[in-house]
């Protein structure tokens, strides 16, 4: 049967009372908070190189620590690399390329890591962040609050679905949300600024990170709208489940009492508009999808 993730991060709270959210908030000696993230990406499990460019395994890994920053409301400094691999095998200047396209474009320098050989291609990446207020963490939710999401949902697994089925070219944007998702690093910032009361990333669908963040505010979640990327509904089989559990799509869910002006302040810094998913309940048993059950859809690792 094989042990789930989620299940081992909850034996380890015991031992661990400080984990529980995107990032690790740490009280830096000259006051203000530090924000510690790290990740990795494996290859074979969060890309498929037959099918995507290990500089688009590279872009991933750093990918996925910056929108993990975003979802605090801060903003990346420095990152740390580590790659394990057969490095004889692998195109090591490529992965750099990648990851070092991702870290340039949300201004993250990279400043060390380590390099080691190893069975399988593993790139992990450490990234320190700055916020210039309290963090948004995903225990702030209230009852009354608004769900937002900073964007429609489903392409990264709709381009997944097209490059299996070696439909290259048919949808370029699908394709690209794939192999270089966009951490929001901006609309984090901006989020918090104007308010938002808890928020997370995207990153193992809309259904399964809003039971973090609904299971973390002690709350309940009614979804009244799932909007879905342009063109998921042409080319997969289920858009809105695409939408609900597809993963990686690195937009960022978030609570606010006042979604009209969350909406104003993102307008005013030139930013999308977030689109309202739903609302924050008081009854923390409450998982609904309108009037039905919400699927718990979405990526877990099993051992």
């Amino acid at each position: 049967m094989g042990t789930h993730e989620f299940a081992i991060i909850e034996r380890l709270r015991s031992r661990l009372p400080a984990i529980g959210d995107d990032a690790a908030v740490v009280d830096q000696p000259g006051g203000g908070a530090l924000l510690l993230c790290a990740d990795a990406a494996v290859a074979g499990v969060h890309a498929d190189l037959a099918l995507v460019g290990v500089d688009d395994l590279g872009w991933k890994a750093m990918a996925a620590s910056l929108s993990d920053i975003a979802a605090m409301g801060g903003r990346p400094a420095h990152a740390l690399v580590t790659v394990s691999g057969p490095l004889g095998d692998v195109d090591v200047d490529l992965l750099f390329d990648g990851l070092l396209a991702a870290a340039d474009a949300y201004g993250c320098e990279v400043v060390g890591g380590d390099l080691t050989a190893g069975p399988a291609l593993v790139v992990s990446v450490a990234v320190t962040g700055t916020v210039d207020g309290p963090p948004v963490l995903r225990s702030g939710a209230r009852p009354g609050d608004t769900l937002l999401v900073t964007g429609p949902l489903g392409a990264a697994a709709a381009g997944l679905q097209l490059l299996r089925a070696g439909r290259l070219g048919e949808a370029p944007d699908l394709e690209l949300a794939h192999r270089r998702p966009r951490p929001r690093i901006g609309e984090g910032e901006a989020a918090r600024r104007a308010g938002a009361t808890a928020m997370i990333d995207v990153s193992d669908g809309l259904a399964s990170d809003l039971f973090h963040l609904a299971g973390a505010s002690g709350v309940g979640v009614v979804v009244e709208h799932v909007p879905v990327a342009v063109g998921v509904a042409r080319y997969g089989d289920d858009a809105e489940s695409a939408a609900l559990g597809g993963g990686e799509d690195y937009e960022l869910l978030f609570t606010t009492p006042d979604a009209a002006a969350m909406e104003d302040a993102f307008a005013a810094a030139g930013l999308v508009v977030p689109l309202r998913v739903g609302r924050v309940t008081a009854d923390p048993a409450e998982r609904l999808l309108g009037d039905e059950p919400l699927p718990l859809l979405g990526w877990e690792h099993v051992w």
